[in-house]
């Protein structure tokens, strides 16, 4: 019984909220986007400066998968647990946290320059914003470029109509962005299918005793799982792993 009064009490009141909105925005100077001549280019104001940040860490998931070196240590990692026969340990959790710090020792020495080169000039107010947003870019467009094939940036470049003999300098960074990603998804694919051997190797060896003995009925995955198991701990395999990952990157492991 009180639903459609509600209802009717929420559109009549709605109408006198928007059209009172604009006389209270005005009255207490809630200008937003307002933009100043500054000196070598535009400035922003604080507000808006604030809505960008704002936006910029709704998009932070998505931009650490399609800028940093996070997309292949996690394919790796996951190809990994799957060489090893196990389902879900280590859990999802733990191979993305294993995946996050890699990646932030990764990608360190490109996070030290933008907050050296870009960050800390725009908070002493050395430049403006569009200037430090250019600056920081620079290190991770070298950090995408070492990275990227030439035969993903080749597909990318013919897919977005833009001549395939561009310099690496002059490549757009929405170009650039989808061949790094599919670069890292070939890299991460390679690394996996050289993880996978041995323990495939493991697989076939106890897949042809068992058949030797007459023990077809019984599963060679239960039988390997504890082999596959014990040869990676001895090897230090987790070790190993993160070292040759970090070295694909060009990182010292």
């Amino acid at each position: 019984m009180h639903k459609p009064i509600l209802r009717q009490l929420m559109l009549a009141v709605l109408p006198l909220l928007l059209m009172l909105l604009p006389a209270l925005v005005q009255a207490q100077d809630m200008t937003v986007l307002s933009v100043r001549d500054a000196d070598g280019g535009q400035d922003y104001s604080v507000k808006l400066q604030i809505l960008l940040l704002m936006t910029a860490l709704s998009l932070i998931p998505g931009m650490l998968m399609v800028l940093t070196s996070f997309t292949r240590i996690v394919i790796v990692l996951a190809i990994l647990r799957q060489a090893l026969g196990l389902q879900q340990s280590p859990p999802n959790r733990v191979l993305i946290g294993i995946a996050l710090m890699l990646t932030l020792l990764i990608m360190r020495p490109v996070w030290q320059d933008i907050y050296q080169n870009a960050f800390k000039p725009y908070q002493a107010e050395e430049m403006t914003l569009e200037q430090a947003l250019v600056r920081a870019e620079q290190p991770l467009r070298q950090f995408m470029l070492a990275q990227t094939r030439e035969n993903e940036l080749h597909q990318v470049l013919l897919i977005a109509k833009e001549p395939t003999t561009m310099a690496a300098a002059d490549v757009p960074l929405d170009v650039l962005i989808p061949a790094f990603v599919l670069s890292e998804l070939t890299t991460a694919f390679q690394i996996g299918f050289m993880l996978f051997l041995p323990f495939l190797i493991i697989d076939m060896v106890v897949a042809s005793v068992l058949m030797s003995m007459g023990m077809m009925m019984l599963s060679p995955l239960i039988i390997s799982l504890p082999f596959k198991l014990m040869i990676f701990v001895l090897a230090d395999g987790w070790s190993m792993v993160a070292g040759t990952l970090a070295a694909t990157f060009g990182a010292s492991p």
